[in-house]
């Protein structure tokens, strides 16, 4: 298969092409303001990248970014996608050894409003993944809300993607107080060696674990890993990882911070000026009266940073408890630096049960569609991750939030 052209002339008129830093940038931060994220109530979230559009995708191992832009003199972008290729783990077991299989995952798309129902967004999604087929793609996937029907017609109805995996995204705001973790959970920090080592001896089987687990511990937004031990009788002593990975405790859980300010800012837009100051009036109390406990409203009307927890899972009977536990703690830990903090976890996952969240900041269902790219017809024995019944976890990358 030879390499994809640089530009490509479209039978709507515009051109299709890679994004070029030194005169699209104007280009594409106009579109990403036309197009707001999330309507919510008369309200709407905005997201700000920021540095470079491409630093959203950056830290992936490949990532492609590609502009549709009007042609002739004076042409102007009009539409938008981004796109990552990696290799994960399919949740389908081999000998000794999980599956693994090299996915594009596409985020980012946009088309302005005034050249929307034009065929733009489909010949972007279609461009994209000709970009995963070179890059040895087996597998396409995307996200999206399940109320976003504009999206899922085009990618269910237009470009052959099937419903995948509907995890659910539990966000917590981060207080002035403290939140309460339970009593009886002991929180060790592990260094991005050893936390490797756990993942990899643990969690390689779990879908979408990324091959270079490595490279997302040791980057710079990577916060921490963090072991949360539950041990009713008290007589478990920690060892290092080695000791723990021969020897686990009866209950136990794991999981990484990421923040997500260093990459992009968030925004509540249209909110009334009534629900400014409620929220405005719980901060104050929260901060003078600490003791309360006073369920504050962050302030979600100007951009604010978000921390992601990544990794989640563990062992056990109480494992659900020591998940509340390490989540409550990196909340805990983002005091100063963000005004929320998110995970994802899979419908199945019994970990969720436990996770502290506001229900009108998350999202209960969140949706994910995949097909198989080329014309292959999968693994030899007929089994097609795109068609496979969901496990009870999923391993989302933070590079991709």
């Amino acid at each position: 298969m030879g390499a994809m052209r640089d530009e490509e002339h479209d039978q709507g008129g515009e051109v299709i092409r890679k994004y070029d830093p030194k005169k699209d940038r104007d280009g594409t931060d106009a579109v990403d303001r036309e197009c707001e994220v999330g309507p919510a109530g008369g309200m709407s979230l905005h997201a700000d990248l920021l540095g470079d559009p491409v630093a959203r995708i950056r830290h992936s191992p490949h990532h492609l970014m590609l502009v549709a832009e009007t042609s002739g003199p004076g042409g102007r972008i009009v539409g938008l996608i981004r796109g990552t290729v990696k290799s994960v783990a399919t949740g389908k077991s081999r000998p000794a050894a999980p599956a693994f299989a090299n996915v594009g995952y596409i985020l980012g798309l946009r088309v302005a409003p005034s050249h929307r129902r034009m065929g733009i967004a489909r010949r972007l999604v279609r461009r994209l993944e000709q970009w995963f087929e070179l890059m040895g793609a087996e597998y396409a996937y995307m996200a999206t809300d399940k109320s976003n029907e504009a999206s899922l017609r085009l990618f269910t109805g237009r470009c052959g993607y099937s419903k995948f995996r509907t995890p659910s995204l539990l966000v917590h705001p981060v207080h002035s107080h403290r939140l309460k973790a339970p009593r009886h959970a002991t929180v060790v920090r592990l260094g991005a060696c050893d936390a490797e080592k756990l993942y990899t001896r643990r969690f390689a089987h779990v879908e979408f674990f990324p091959a270079d687990i490595g490279a997302v511990l040791d980057n710079q937004h990577s916060q921490g890993t963090f072991l949360a031990i539950v041990d009713n009788t008290g007589g478990y002593e920690w060892r290092g990882v080695d000791h723990f990975l021969s020897s686990p405790p009866a209950s136990w859980a794991v999981a990484s911070a990421w923040d997500c300010g260093g990459v992009f800012r968030l925004e509540v837009r249209g909110a009334s000026r009534l629900r400014r100051g409620a929220a405005a009036a719980t901060r104050a109390l929260d901060r003078v009266a600490k003791w309360l406990r006073v369920p504050s409203v962050p302030d979600f009307f100007r951009p604010f940073a978000g921390w992601f927890v990544y990794g989640l899972g563990g062992d056990g009977r109480d494992a659900a408890v020591a998940a509340e536990a390490l989540f409550s703690s990196v909340v805990n830990m983002a005091r100063g630096s963000a005004a929320a903090v998110a995970v994802e976890v899979a419908a199945l996952d019994p970990l969720r049960s436990r996770i502290p969240h506001w229900r009108r900041l998350s999202c209960a269902e969140d949706l994910w569609c995949m097909k198989r790219l080329g014309a292959g017809d999968g693994h030899a024995d007929g089994w097609d991750w795109a068609r496979s019944a969901p496990g009870k976890s999923i391993f989302v990358d933070p590079r991709e939030v």
